[in-house]
C-alpha cells in the first residue's frame, strides 16, 4: 500500500517537484516490497506460484514508476553500491 499511498499523497500537491519526490518515495517502496518478495519466495514460506505472480507485478509497476520519474525529468536510480549512508 506505501506504493500507492505515496503517488496518491505527490498526486494531491498537482504536477510538480513534491509530486516528483513522492514518485520517487514510491519507487523506493516498491524496491523494498520487491526485495520482500523475493526473500519469501527464497525462504519458501510462501506458495511460490502467488509469489511469482506478485514479483511479476512487483516489476512491472517499478518499471511504470521509473517511466513517469524518466519523463518527468530523466530521473534515474542509484547504481548498487553508489549510494551514501
Amino acid at each position: 500500500m506505501s506504493v500507492q499511498l505515496n503517488i496518491a499523497e505527490g498526486y494531491a500537491f498537482g504536477d510538480g517537484p513534491t509530486f516528483v519526490r513522492h514518485l520517487r518515495i514510491a519507487y523506493g517502496s516498491a524496491v523494498e516490497t520487491g526485495d520482500i518478495l523475493v526473500l519469501l519466495r527464497d525462504a519458501e514460506v510462501a506458495d511460490i506460484e502467488t509469489l511469482a505472480s506478485l514479483i511479476d507485478a512487483n516489476v512491472e509497476g517499478k518499471a511504470c514508476l521509473l517511466g513517469l520519474l524518466r519523463r518527468r525529468n530523466g530521473w534515474r536510480p542509484a547504481q548498487a553500491g553508489t549510494h551514501r549512508s
